[in-house]
């Protein structure tokens, strides 16, 4: 089975997500929001996964060793390197790639419209790993600072060099979902605190 979608929930989703199949196991893998039922050997990674059976090519396929974060995705709120989970690993846990950031509308994540806004990329390769592992690192509590960034962000290498403006988007991100969290619902602060970040 590949590519189906399976609507069915079970109260604990770690007792049924995985059963052997033989060659393969048959694993239930909810990606932003949706559930895939799969068939896959013990050795496909959750990268080759999401790449190559459900389709989602935002998740970048780099070194395949762990070693440049390319392959960055969120698994139960946590960022992983997909290259190096098994794909039976991350059966019935919520996993969220960089296609499942934007809302519904089509309104962007605010650090992908902070990469934007700072021209947080040049080949755009890296770009999805950078971004997902940015909403991680605001989110985790270490963006107060350039420093701060740098280091959380070390693993995320971009090899055009936009390490200044990655960190610039991250802290204008990091500004603004500061203040939508603080501000009453309604207020304009999530947009002064983007105008005025980067100074």
């Amino acid at each position: 089975m590949s590519n189906s979608t399976n609507s069915t929930h079970s109260t604990n989703p770690y007792n049924s997500a995985v059963h052997d199949a033989g060659s393969g196991a048959d694993i239930a893998l909810r990606v932003n929001g949706v559930e895939h039922a799969l068939t896959v050997e013990a050795r496909v990674t959750l990268l080759d996964a999401l790449r190559e059976r459900l389709g989602l090519w935002g998740t970048k396929k780099g070194c395949d060793q762990g070693q440049c974060g390319a392959c960055t995705v969120h698994v139960d709120g946590r960022r992983v390197l997909a290259c190096l989970m098994p794909a039976c690993q991350a059966a019935g846990r919520e996993i969220t790639t960089v296609e499942g950031l934007a809302a519904r509308d089509g309104t962007l994540h605010p650090v992908q419209a902070a990469f934007l806004k700072h021209d947080g990329l040049q080949c755009g390769y890296c770009t999805p790993g950078q971004i997902m592992s940015a909403v991680a690192c605001i989110r985790e509590g270490h963006a107060g600072s350039d420093a701060d960034v740098r280091e959380f962000m070390s693993g995320n290498l971009c090899r055009c060099g936009a390490y200044p403006n990655i960190v610039a988007a991250v802290r204008e991100a990091a500004a603004v979902e500061a203040a939508r969290e603080e501000a009453p619902r309604g207020d304009t602060a999530p947009e002064r605190a983007a105008d005025h970040a980067h100074l």
